[in-house]
């Protein structure tokens, strides 16, 4: 009762949003019966200017970068650098504590002198040695005058006692001297010979000596240097960029030297290291302008000079890239090593030519396979264009006058990754090209959500 009497009182209000309601469902009536429609999404075709890049990210760092280690080891006594510090060539750094060293040194300064001394001793004992074979050879000379006196002297009694003057006796003690005068320069000549066979030992015994005054020279040069090693030097001027040792700490270098500085040779002239991928390093040339910017000044961007591209490659995932080298200036030094820099290497220009949107070189509507070799057949689009875009060529779609899909094969030239250029095809500027489709209702987006484009191939 209350509703019939709502709607009495209320006759025209009712009237009015029935009336709505019919509106509302014919328009969804519509629409559902316009669910299978497809709506293109276009481009125009534009006139200008493209420049081709290839952008990359890389590291900053110096030009020379060297790590400074410590060639003994030891206990770290002072530190004289940190981090940050403007250094010069032949700064001390580090001091390592030298007492071991030192004693190293005045132990093989005493094993020096030693051996010296040893020198000098055995070069005295050549001296005398060389006097005592003077004296044996006086001597043998004197008792070989006695034997030739003797020999005479027994050759003159022999004859005399045959001549019956002097006694047998006489000849045969005659004879006797001269047996021991024979037997004396024999033995005088031993004596010479076991001198000068001494003199020669001696002789070997200083040429090792001085071979040992060599070697200890050698060993007393290597604990010099092995001291001075315990003062950590700067190699050049330069910045010290990392400090790896305290107060304290031991370092050892049995197996390799340990670093213990990093320092940088020039901070005002610096490299950036970027990663480009083997298909991009074809088309940079040395000597090329590029350009980077860094986190740090975001709205800046830094200008610098291709310098070389390292063959050293790099391969994650089986992805292969390579260090393309920046070399550029930081007068102020405002860059750091080790920052991130976004990197944009220009590879090729052209003025006022036509440009192709590159949505529309990814796009291929969606239809059987069957329907679109037709068409690329009826609008005789080459296999170069359509399958393997050999010489640049490549396959666009135009909307025809009755919103039919026509191919139309293009060749290409460099490209900005917004636009490309038109090299050869019939399209001029202001032309409308298809980038996508969006397709309604369930039957045809195959699980895209209802409105969204569709950049796929072709459907099997």
């Amino acid at each position: 009762m209350e509703i019939r009497e709502y709607v009495r009182q209320h006759k025209k209000l009712v009237v009015i949003g029935a009336i709505t309601l019919a509106v509302l469902l014919t328009l969804g009536m519509v629409m559902r019966a316009r669910s299978g429609e497809v709506k293109y999404l276009t481009a125009g075709v534009q006139r200008g200017d493209i420049t081709a890049v290839v952008q990359a990210t890389g590291t900053i760092n110096p030009l020379t970068t060297v790590p400074v280690g410590s060639y003994v080891s030891g206990t770290v006594k002072y530190i004289f650098a940190d981090f940050n510090s403007r250094v010069e060539a032949g700064q001390v750094l580090a001091q390592l504590d030298p007492a071991i060293y030192e004693a190293q040194l005045m132990q093989a300064q005493g094993n020096l002198a030693n051996a010296q001394a040893n020198v000098a001793n055995l070069e005295a004992s050549v001296a005398a040695q060389g006097a005592a074979i003077n004296t044996n050879q006086a001597n043998l000379a004197r008792l070989q005058a006695a034997l030739d006196y003797a020999r005479t002297n027994a050759a003159r009694v022999a004859d005399l006692t045959k001549q019956g003057i002097l006694a047998r006796d006489q000849n045969d003690m005659t004879q006797s001297n001269l047996d021991q005068a024979q037997a004396q320069v024999r033995a005088a000549q031993a004596q010479l010979n076991q001198s000068m066979a001494q003199l020669e030992q001696t002789r070997a015994q200083v040429r090792q000596a001085r071979a040992q005054v060599t070697v200890q020279t050698g060993v007393l040069k290597a604990a010099e240097t092995n001291l001075r090693y315990a003062t950590i030097l700067s190699p050049f001027d330069g910045t010290v960029v990392a400090r790896n040792i305290t107060v304290g700490q031991s370092v050892a270098a049995s197996l390799q030297a340990p670093n213990v500085f990093t320092i940088a040779q020039d901070l005002k002239r610096m490299q950036v290291y970027a990663a480009t991928d083997e298909s991009d390093t074809g088309s940079i040339r040395i000597g090329a302008e590029a350009t980077f910017q860094v986190d740090a000044f975001p709205t800046q961007a830094f200008k610098g000079r291709v310098s070389a591209i390292r063959l050293n490659a790099t391969i994650v995932q089986n992805v292969v890239t390579y260090n393309t080298i920046i070399d550029f200036d930081n007068p102020d030094e405002r860059l750091l090593p080790g920052e991130t820099a976004y990197v944009t290497i220009p590879t090729g220009h052209v003025s006022d030519v036509v440009k192709v949107p590159n949505a529309a070189l990814r796009f291929t509507p969606e239809m059987a396979r069957v329907d679109l070799e037709k068409l690329y057949a009826q609008y005789k689009i080459p296999a170069q264009a359509r399958t393997s875009h050999i010489g640049g060529w490549q396959v666009v779609w135009k909307l025809g006058a009755d919103r039919k899909l026509q191919p139309v094969p293009i060749k290409v030239g460099i490209t900005d990754y917004s636009f490309t250029q038109l090299v050869e095809g019939q399209l001029k500027d202001g032309d409308t090209l298809v980038t996508g489709q969006e397709t309604f209702g369930n039957a045809s987006t195959q699980g895209q959500f209802p409105g969204g484009p569709r950049f796929g191939g072709p459907r099997r």
